[in-house]
């Protein structure tokens, strides 16, 4: 029998599947009725998105991967916006046996759950030419000393300065520069720069781009926290004081302090009342799609000031997804998810920035001007420590520059707050 009869004859010994709305249902990917379950905890970015073109495309997605195995069901379990609480309970569920079979990871965390020893390996599903094309600071992330493939970190993404050129012409190139233009357009009624500064990761990470432009260091080379001592103290301090000067002078709206995810910079832009925001590179596809397009066409990006125009720094992040199962059937379907419905399909769908050099290259997507820009700013990215202490560190970050930003500490004060209670944590582990 020929190859095209045999796969006539397979597919039709199998089960009559349903169409996308029976198949993709708030909480389950596949047939009810599947002899094989798989939970996959994802968060609300994709299958579930608010975006309806983005929500359509990964339905479809996930349509023809359960379509081609029809003996799977896929119980989906979403996680909130909250990404360190929502790790940190995934973390505590699988240590304690409750945890989902497979499972979004934010790279912040990777090392954490890699450090817990909870990742599963999915070597059969990834050969060695594809770990060989991951960027070298994904592929060290992914894998472990025995080159096992831990995780699969399917995007990733860097912050970049947003502006409305019709207010902010040219690109700000140093703090100065930035400050200087968020009060002219502060006096042309706008608000001059928004950044995230609420009680959540991103706060955290957008703000350490300008601690990684001076050179600092947030952990040794055994995980130790030392962003609190010697020169980084100072670095650190300098950071602290950039944000604190351009909320009370103004540049920066005090509401700055509530802003906890990226959705309230694309509000702003659509309601015309901000001139800059430092955001992700996924939102220039956001805005696109969303603004009216004279709207859009005064809206640019480019790479986020530093204390001098030499001195450069974007954090880069992005999701990961491992298998936490001992069960290596459902290991090798959480990393064919990975692979056949994230990382390619699923960057090209929502425009985020491919992990493997080769991903670039095989989608449209990734034609257009903007990510020239992206890929020149990712020469100066840099990815948060893969150290196990990194969630606490960022936690204590995130409460030294809300206790600074709205007044009830001293830069000083709040960062020796900071250190010890990330050194206290640092000994318990």
């Amino acid at each position: 029998m020929n190859k095209t009869l045999f796969l006539a004859a397979a597919a039709s010994a199998l089960p009559v599947m349903g169409t996308a709305q029976d198949l993709v249902t708030r909480t389950r990917v596949g047939l009810a009725d599947a002899p094989n379950t798989l939970t996959f905890r994802l968060t609300a970015y994709d299958l579930y998105s608010s975006d309806p073109a983005t929500k359509a495309a990964f339905e479809a997605l996930f349509t023809d991967f359960i379509t081609a195995r029809p003996d799977w069901k896929i119980e989906t379990q979403l996680q909130t916006g909250n990404i360190g609480q929502e790790q940190a309970r995934l973390l505590q569920q699988t240590q304690a046996g409750r945890g989902p079979d497979c499972a979004m990871i934010d790279s912040s965390q990777l090392a954490l759950f890699k450090d817990n020893g909870v990742l599963k390996p999915m070597n059969d599903v990834f050969s060695d030419a594809e770990v060989a094309d991951l960027f070298p600071f994904v592929r060290d992330a992914v894998t472990d000393a025995d080159g096992n493939v831990l995780a699969w970190w399917w995007f990733t993404d860097l912050r970049v300065l947003y502006r409305d050129t019709s207010v902010v012409p040219d690109a700000p190139q140093t703090w100065e520069d930035l400050k200087s233009a968020a009060l002219s357009a502060v006096e042309q009624g706008r608000e001059g720069i928004l950044f995230n500064g609420g009680r959540w990761e991103g706060t955290a990470f957008d703000w350490l781009a300008n601690v990684w432009a001076q050179d600092a260091t947030l952990v040794d080379d055994n995980g130790a926290p030392v962003f609190a001592s010697g020169e980084n103290r100072e670095k650190v301090l300098t950071a602290i004081a950039y944000y604190q000067d351009l909320v009370d002078s103004g540049a920066a709206p005090a509401r700055v302090t509530s802003i906890t995810d990226y959705d309230s910079f694309n509000a702003a832009a659509a309601a015309g009342s901000a001139a800059m925001f430092i955001g992700g590179n996924w939102q220039y596809g956001q805005l696109r799609n969303t603004l009216p397009p004279e709207t859009f066409a005064n809206w640019e990006v480019s790479e986020i000031p530093g204390p001098t125009a030499d001195q450069r720094a974007t954090g880069t992040g992005g999701w990961t997804i491992a298998a936490l199962t001992d069960d290596p059937a459902k290991a090798s379907l959480c990393g064919e998810i990975a692979k056949d419905i994230y990382a390619g399909p699923g960057n090209a769908a929502q425009g985020l920035l491919p992990t493997s050099a080769a991903i670039y290259d095989q989608y449209d997507t990734y034609d257009g001007p903007e990510y020239d820009l992206f890929s020149a700013a990712l020469q100066n990215g840099v990815a948060r420590p893969g150290a196990a202490i990194y969630p606490e560190l960022s936690n204590q970050i995130q409460i030294m520059l809300g206790d600074v930003l709205s007044g009830t500490a001293t830069p000083e004060a709040a960062l020796d707050t900071a250190d010890a209670a990330v050194q206290a944590a640092f000994d318990r582990q």
